[in-house]
Order: C-alpha cells, then sequence, then structure tokens
C-alpha cells in the first residue's frame, strides 16, 4: 500500500474526540489564564500522542485529530485574510439540538496568503513516515461560500462583494493559495469538508428554496463551479478528495435524505479523486446514486457511525460493501466512519475508548473484505 494512495481501504475522515487537556486548556486560554503560547503547547502534546495513537492502530494516515479548532470549518475560515471570526445570537439547528454560535463576516478582499493552518500541518507532517501520511483537511470552498450567506451574514457580504462573481474568483483565488502554501510545506493529501451537498439532499432545504430567487439545480450547478474553480492547477501528486456530510455536532445531525437530487453534478462533475460518503442509517438513501460515479473516482463507504457507541454487525457491514459494489467495483470502493468523531469541540457521545474501537473494526472488516 503506497502511502501516497489516498483514500486508503480503512480509513477515517480527520477529526478524533478532545482529550481533556485539551479542553481545560483552550478554557483556560478563554479565560486568560493561560497564554497562546502555552495553549499551543498542550496542544502539541496531544496531538503527539495522538499521531502515536493513530499508528499503533494501524492506519495509514495520521491527522492532528483537528485539535487546534472549535469547528471543523469556521477556524479555517477566520484564517483567511478578509474575514473575521463573529458571534450570532444563535447557533445551528440540528435534529433535537442547538450549536454554539460563531460564524463569520466579510471584513475586505478575501485571499489565502499565510494561512495558520500551514504551520498546523507543518507540526502534523514530522510524524510521518514510509508508512504513513498526514493528511490536511479544510472545508470545501462551496462550504465559505454558504457560509456567507447564512441568515443575516448576507447582507454584509453583499455590501463588501456587490457582484457575486467577484466573490466566487476571490474564494477560489484564496483557496488556490491555501493549497499551494500546503503543498510547498510537504502536503500532498488534502480533504475538502463539505455539508452544503448534504443541504441539498435535504427535501425541506430544497423546499425552502422554492420561495427564493435561486433554484437547488442552480445552487448546486453555483458550488460544483465554485468548488472546481478552486481546485484548477493544482499539482499532480497533490491528493484531493471530498466528503459529502449531514452534520455531526453532539451525535446529533441536520440534513436528511440520499444523493440522488446530488448525484450527477457532484459524482460526476466534481473534481476530486474520491468522495467520502455518509451511509451509516437510514437517512442516507439506498446506494443507486453511486451509478454516476464517474469512471476515474473511488468511494469511501462511511457505513461505520461515529455517531454512537454501539459496534455495527461486522457481516451486515460486509453485505453492504458487496451491495454498493453492484454500483461501483469493488476495487474502487473503501471503507470509514460515517464522519469524524469531534467536528466541534462538544464531540460525540461516546469514549476515546469506544472511538477507537470503532475504528479497530472498521480496519478489521476491510482486510477482510479486501484481503
Amino acid at each position: 500500500m503506497g502511502k501516497n494512495n489516498s483514500p486508503f481501504r480503512y480509513d477515517y475522515i480527520g477529526s478524533f474526540l478532545r482529550p481533556d487537556s485539551i479542553k481545560k486548556a483552550r478554557a483556560d486560554f478563554e479565560a486568560g489564564s493561560i497564554t497562546a503560547k502555552q495553549l499551543r503547547e498542550i496542544e502539541n502534546e496531544a496531538i503527539s500522542d495522538l499521531a502515536a495513537k493513530q499508528k499503533a492502530a494501524g492506519y495509514p494516515v495520521i491527522t492532528d485529530g483537528e485539535f487546534r479548532r472549535s469547528y471543523w470549518h469556521l477556524d479555517f475560515m477566520w484564517g483567511l485574510n478578509g474575514i473575521e471570526r463573529i458571534e450570532l445570537d444563535h447557533g445551528y439547528f440540528f435534529h433535537g439540538e442547538e450549536t454554539t454560535h460563531g460564524s463569520v463576516a466579510v471584513t475586505g478582499k478575501i485571499s489565502g496568503e499565510n494561512h495558520p493552518f500551514v504551520e498546523d500541518y507543518k507540526f502534523v507532517r514530522q510524524f510521518e513516515d514510509e508508512n504513513t501520511i498526514a493528511r490536511q483537511t479544510i472545508p470545501a470552498p462551496a462550504q465559505l461560500f454558504a457560509e456567507l450567506f447564512r441568515e443575516e451574514n448576507g447582507k454584509n457580504t453583499v455590501r463588501f462583494y456587490p457582484d457575486t462573481e467577484a466573490l466566487i474568483q476571490d474564494i477560489a483565488k484564496a483557496y488556490r493559495t491555501v493549497i499551494a502554501e500546503l503543498y510547498a510545506a510537504g502536503c500532498r493529501n488534502i480533504q475538502l469538508d463539505d455539508c452544503t451537498w448534504g443541504m441539498l439532499c435535504d427535501k425541506g432545504y430544497r423546499e425552502a428554496l422554492k420561495n427564493s430567487d435561486i433554484s437547488a439545480d442552480e445552487v448546486a450547478e453555483q458550488y460544483l463551479r465554485l468548488n472546481n474553480l478552486a481546485l484548477e492547477g493544482k499539482p499532480e501528486d497533490l491528493v484531493l478528495t471530498t466528503h459529502v456530510c449531514r452534520g455531526n455536532y453532539h451525535s446529533t445531525w441536520a440534513s436528511s435524505g440520499g444523493y440522488e437530487p446530488i448525484a450527477e453534478y457532484l459524482f460526476s462533475g466534481e473534481n476530486v479523486s474520491a468522495f467520502y460518503l455518509e451511509f451509516d442509517d437510514e437517512r442516507s438513501g439506498g446506494f443507486g446514486p453511486l451509478r454516476f460515479v464517474a469512471d476515474d473516482k473511488k468511494v469511501v463507504l462511511g457505513l461505520i457511525t461515529s455517531k454512537s457507541p454501539v459496534l455495527e454487525d461486522k457481516e451486515q457491514i460486509i453485505a453492504r460493501i458487496h451491495e454498493a459494489a453492484k454500483y461501483v467495483p469493488l476495487d474502487r470502493l473503501y471503507l470509514s466512519p460515517q464522519c469524524g468523531f469531534a467536528s466541534c469541540e462538544i464531540g460525540n457521545k461516546l469514549t476515546e475508548e469506544e472511538q477507537w474501537a470503532k475504528l479497530a473494526l472498521v480496519k478489521e472488516i476491510a482486510e477482510e473484505v479486501w484481503s
């Protein structure tokens, strides 16, 4: 197994449950009782420990577990030039729970120079060896676009960018800059996390769009074009993949619906080499939409849930893999949890021990199916 051949037969999305040391240090930093330097030292120690655990679990990929982030997406956005951190009077409304209130606001021309994630990546890369590659996860460009028009954010965005096309071009250019700087730092594996496609699968969201001046198909075309613009000119040996998510906060979810409404746009048209897809429960629908996956693309089946500590039945998962293989050949299929274990600091409702048991099960099944 070549270490650059991501995705891997057994894989994961990237975020891990935050250890108590991180939770305490971040709270202490917010309270002003420790410095940014002290916080980073504690984060470094926790990430070093995580990298050792990832290797001990036998996985060929390492991440920083997103330990330096509050959110899977917003911290990246805050690191772009021309964007600032804001707090809204409410969070995202998930099924049965409201998230914390962070968001973004445009303050000027958006660009990507000197993004702090580049230095964060350099720290993780030191743990690479002949058997492992360090992966960088970032939100997809379309996710930033969507956040900039989230409810009241839109008015501020239009004030700075009255021309939507100018905004699209600047977001794409900013991403190309960050990707180039990550590549220069040695990164060869970037995963774009994307809830926008999950939203477009949701019947309620699509119904709501009928009352707006843009259709669901037009939104899909816009997101696809933006994402592809951001990936133009990527180096030949840089692996770019994407993870489609329906929301993952404290074991709750945001959107529901199978991939059929977006399958032809996404699976045929996005210029990534692999799709990490959620298939852990009935909200994800069936495997039929996989018929649109282009012949040169791979699919990572997220059949193991990160939302519950209950271990799946191995034979049932194996049967589902073979069911998916009716649409995408088995040699282009891979296995992972459906999402990370802690998309935000709060994390999902399971223990660290249960988290690693999930990943052990993923590896065990993958080794049996693709032996």
